[in-house]
């Protein structure tokens, strides 16, 4: 069996323990590097004002994880510029947020070159190698460049755009040519698959064969469509675990046997949060039935302070609720807690399976894990209904929930009433339908199906 080289943004912790705070991406990562032996590389998250060093080397069992720093300069045009200020708003149908600057674009171009340039020597003509998202596009073309000619693999975890959006990026025609240089392009859903294929159609004047073989830019290449999962027993074990708690007795006190809507998100604004609390505000206007027995727990991790169009929607955010909580509040009851800090898995866990309603109502998203977490957390006996945005690529597979519109708030708070009111019968076929979705596939089975595909398939050529 060759080894395994994965490369992402960040790298998980050199240690072989499973913090409970760990998500089930990097275990199953960690899960296939354990299994095969081999390197997992990526940045330290450390910005050094001096030149790059030698890449950091640790050693735990048959895995070596291997990070470099990057400098204030590549900081700031890669992974602050290009990376989150033009492919994330870009990908994510935002092209009023994007910025297009040939600066950012030549550190982005600067940083991939140099990841290949420090990943080279590591490698070993048998390994497999794995690249994980938007940062790397670039990797495997200057890997080829190089002379490499190991197996590459890409999985994007955020959505490809249509055409018509991409074709606004002034580059768009490197990166698709560089992402080319893989030999098995994997994507969230059907719909993401698509649009690439329609780019290769008639934008690369390429062909799409069958099996998904891809023929491009004097390149032979695959691309399919990788849904991925959580480690949905590990999830549910947790839930059911923590519902004793502390922290979840506290939570279910504090409620006073009101019903809980739960929603959980980085705080993006590709989210929808906003109209979230704009349709519980509507909610709570047309039902006055729920003022005082529903309250809406938000829990928003801070992301990417430094980008200003994130401080603009945290103010944005926060200001929205605090209306909200000022006209309908009452001295024993806050319609809206709002919490702009991070909770481990397991708590989180445990805050989902007390929830009546989860509510994940993305403007666009990949996958969008919190769905599926929502529902592996549920009780079989009295589970909650997740109200699910139609731009999640979960929404593909969890036919069990109640699909929304993120932009039609009355349309997302007429299913809030309509979940909160929903039958137990219901409920539970809903949440079985799902459950069983979640279950068969999980994370791990999206690693080993994404792994054996790149196994079968040739080297680019």
């Amino acid at each position: 069996m060759s080894r395994l080289v994965v490369v992402s943004n960040r790298v998980g912790a050199a240690k072989s323990s499973r913090p409970a705070s760990e998500g089930g991406l990097a275990v199953a990562l960690r899960a296939a590097l354990q299994e095969r032996g081999g390197v997992w590389f990526g940045w330290s998250g450390k910005v050094l004002a001096s030149d790059y060093e030698t890449p950091s080397m640790a050693e735990v069992g048959n895995i070596t994880y291997a990070t470099i720093d990057l400098n204030q300069r590549d900081y700031d045009d890669y992974y602050k510029g290009f990376a989150n200020s033009t492919l994330w708003p870009l990908f994510h149908y935002r092209l009023d947020l994007a910025e297009f600057s040939r600066k950012t674009w030549a550190g982005y171009q600067r940083v991939n070159a140099h990841f290949a340039h420090r990943l080279q020597p590591l490698l070993r003509d048998t390994d497999t190698i794995w690249v994980h998202d938007y940062h790397f596009t670039l990797l495997a073309e200057n890997l080829r460049s190089a002379g490499c000619k190991q197996k590459l693999g890409f999985f994007l975890h955020i959505p490809w755009p249509a055409l018509p959006i991409l074709a606004a990026l002034p580059m768009h025609s490197e990166i698709v040519k560089a992402l080319c240089a893989f030999d098995l392009l994997g994507f969230q859903t059907d719909e993401d698959l698509w649009c690439f294929q329609d780019y290769i159609r008639r934008e690369a004047g390429g062909e799409v064969g069958k099996n998904g073989i891809i023929k491009a830019f004097g390149r032979v290449l695959r691309a399919k469509t990788f849904p991925i999962g959580v480690d949905t027993e590990v999830f549910a074990k947790m839930a059911t675990e923590s519902e004793g708690s502390k922290q979840v007795e506290r939570l279910q006190k504090s409620l006073n046997n009101r019903d809980l809507i739960i929603g959980v998100d980085r705080l993006d604004y590709s989210k929808g949060l906003i109209n979230r609390v704009e349709a519980f505000e509507h909610l709570l206007t047309t039902y006055p039935d729920n003022r005082g027995n529903v309250v809406f727990l938000q829990i928003t991790p801070p992301s990417r302070g430094d980008v200003s169009d994130y401080v603009d929607i945290r103010h944005e955010l926060e200001a929205t609720a605090g209306r909200v909580n000022g006209t309908f509040a009452e001295y024993d009851w806050g319609p809206i807690r709002y919490l702009n800090k991070s909770f481990s898995r397991r708590v989180l866990a445990g805050f989902h399976r007390v929830s009546k309603v989860g509510l994940v109502t993305p403007f666009r998203d990949g996958m969008n894990l919190v769905a599926k977490e929502f529902v592996a957390a549920q009780s079989s006996e009295d589970p909650g209904v997740l109200v699910l945005s139609r731009f999640a690529g979960a929404a593909r597979e969890l036919d069990g929930a109640l699909i929304v519109n993120p932009y039609d708030t009355e349309g997302v708070a007429e299913r809030l009433q309509e979940a909160l009111t929903m039958p137990l019968k219901a409920r539970q076929d809903r949440w079985q339908s799902m459950y069983q979705a979640v279950a068969v596939n999980d994370v791990t089975t999206w690693r080993e199906n994404f792994l054996q595909a790149l196994k079968r398939g040739g080297r680019a050529r």
